[in-house]
């Protein structure tokens, strides 16, 4: 077999990770098709079929699931020995998997999270795919679920409302138009919220959430957002009260045999803090400037 590039092996993993090529789209930034196309040519340099592919997404064949847990080992091992060629260095890289909405408070936050006499960089990854901790694929991961998966720590970090917003004193309409993200980019229970209670009102879509924010501000539509987005917004207000069903618990997640790492534990400690210095308004309880 001709050799294979490791970007196309990581190319794998993220398909196989997000059981399809939309998720592996957004992590990697690569179009669907031309990640289409290199697991293609996986498996005419392999010569097996590593997927089972129908409408639904990607699932491993059973020769897909071995290539997937060889090279899981192979991905932990080099990271495990990137970070020892960095500590002798004097900087590590603490990688952080994150939503679009976590990823901005993070963003907006910096310097709550990484100070100038901070060695280690931050790697942050965006994405409403879930990221594997167990084989280290980031340090530290935001979940709205407690997890599973053995060997990983969780700390809870409250509860995340969410709600449905539109421009400040736009003009009352009726029935009122929605913005949405497109179905298949769907990932998230609030961003399938439109498409399920509102699909004949839509006007305009966005293949990414971070989008939903500007078409709300501009006046396009009404859109569902995390109450910690919208409520801080001076340029929006709610179209109604916070929506039950779409409320969940959020967790900072660590691999067990990491999170006694000192620039990991510095960050997640710091994480903590911020997300818990945000919990009224993570809860929906309104800024009393919008009150």
């Amino acid at each position: 077999m001709k050799d294979i590039d490791w970007d196309v092996y990581k190319c794998f993993l993220t398909v196989a990770r997000g059981n399809g090529l939309t998720g592996a789209a957004q992590v990697t930034g690569l179009s669907s098709a031309t990640i289409g196309r290199r697991m293609l040519e996986l498996e005419q340099h392999t010569g097996r079929s590593l997927f089972n592919r129908s409408q639904t997404g990607y699932t491993l064949t059973a020769d897909g699931r071995f290539l997937f847990d060889q090279l899981q080992d192979m991905e932990a091992a080099a990271r495990k020995l990137d970070h020892w060629h960095r500590e002798a260095e004097g900087q590590t890289t603490v990688r952080i998997a994150a939503g679009t909405w976590i990823a901005w408070l993070l963003s907006e936050n910096f310097p709550a999270i990484r100070t100038e006499r901070d060695a280690f960089r931050i790697d942050l990854h965006i994405g409403e795919t879930r990221a594997n901790l167990a084989y280290r694929e980031v340090d530290i991961g935001i979940r709205a679920f407690e997890p599973e998966e053995p060997n990983l720590a969780a700390r809870p970090v409250g509860l995340v409302a969410y709600a449905l917003y539109q421009r400040r004193n736009a003009p009352e309409e009726k029935p009122g138009r929605f913005v949405a993200v497109s179905e298949e980019d769907a990932l998230s229970a609030y961003l399938r919220w439109p498409h399920q209670n509102a699909a004949d009102r839509i006007v305009a879509f966005a293949n990414r959430p971070r989008s939903l924010l500007d078409l709300v501000r501009a006046g396009a539509g009404k859109g569902v957002l995390p109450c910690f987005v919208g409520d801080l917004d001076p340029e929006l207000e709610r179209a109604g009260e916070d929506i039950p069903e779409l409320a969940h618990r959020q967790w900072i997640v660590m691999n067990n045999d990491d999170r006694h790492r000192r620039d990991i534990r510095t960050v997640a400690d710091r994480m903590t803090k911020l997300l818990k210095s945000h919990a009224d308004i993570f809860a929906g309880k309104r800024p009393s400037r919008a009150l």
